[in-house]
């Protein structure tokens, strides 16, 4: 295990765990270790490290519940892929829940338009039918690998001023940034379905996948609907993480 830290036991206040796994994380994250590699063997890191086998797994069982790591029985661990865990207590971007796991996102525009908003779009937007609206279609990556199709749909006050912009980004900071608008709260629903031809091919799915949809229905702080979209991840690279309390 060439590529170990040192150590700071004398001058960290962190437990010698948390410097282990912060230290197994990074190289997760950096891709020293790729996806899918056994990682040092227990006794490996504990002659590197210099500590006890129990402190080893502590820093181990921190990755498994980050969900970067995986074990398997008489093998060792191995690194997982990535993983999108998203916490719906509070209103972000994709861009913006990966960032403060350490992951990179970024989106490739596949498509951006003025077009006749279909009848769940304009319902959502409380569009009249016949109107008209803005749609953008991406590519969402994590760590570079594809892992969402995401259809949006504004109304054109808000649509038509992106067809100029830069959209590797989120859209939600652009909302609040460059036009202006305050985000409210948004309405999600969740469901699976199984991906058409399309979603195949840019997410690199087989035949017959299926996929996590969600529908999500973002407001200003007014209550105006200005942001509908249809977000496809790819069931193996998506998490949508919730906390309910009984009353």
């Amino acid at each position: 295990m060439t590529n170990a830290p040192q150590l700071m036991a004398g001058h960290s206040p962190l437990p010698l765990y948390v410097q282990i796994r912060d230290s197994l994380r990074r190289q997760i994250l950096d891709g020293t270790y790729q996806i899918h590699e056994r990682l040092p063997s227990e006794n490996e890191m504990m002659t590197v490290f210099g500590v006890s086998r129990i402190t080893i797994r502590q820093a181990l069982r921190d990755l498994h519940n980050e969900g970067l790591v995986f074990s398997a029985q008489g093998k060792g661990t191995f690194v997982s892929k990535p993983k999108a865990v998203q916490n719906v207590q509070r209103l972000e971007g994709f861009g913006e829940a990966m960032a403060a796991q350490g992951y990179e996102a970024s989106a490739r525009v596949l498509s951006i338009q003025q077009l006749k908003a279909p009848k769940a779009v304009a319902a959502a937007l409380d569009l009249q039918p016949g109107d008209e609206a803005i749609e953008v279609k991406r590519v969402r990556y994590l760590n570079r690998s594809p892992v969402c199709i995401e259809n949006s749909y504004f109304p054109m006050d808000v649509g038509r001023q992106m067809f100029s912009l830069d959209l590797s980004g989120d859209i939600f900071p652009m909302l609040e940034n460059l036009f202006g608008i305050s985000l409210g709260g948004a309405d999600i629903s969740l469901d699976a379905i199984l991906a058409d031809d399309e979603t195949q091919q840019y997410l690199n799915l087989k035949t017959g996948e299926a996929i996590l949809r969600v529908e999500r229905l973002t407001h200003n702080r007014d209550g105006r609907p200005i942001d509908f979209e249809y977000l496809c991840y790819r069931g193996d690279s998506f998490k949508y993480q919730f906390r309910i309390d009984r009353k």
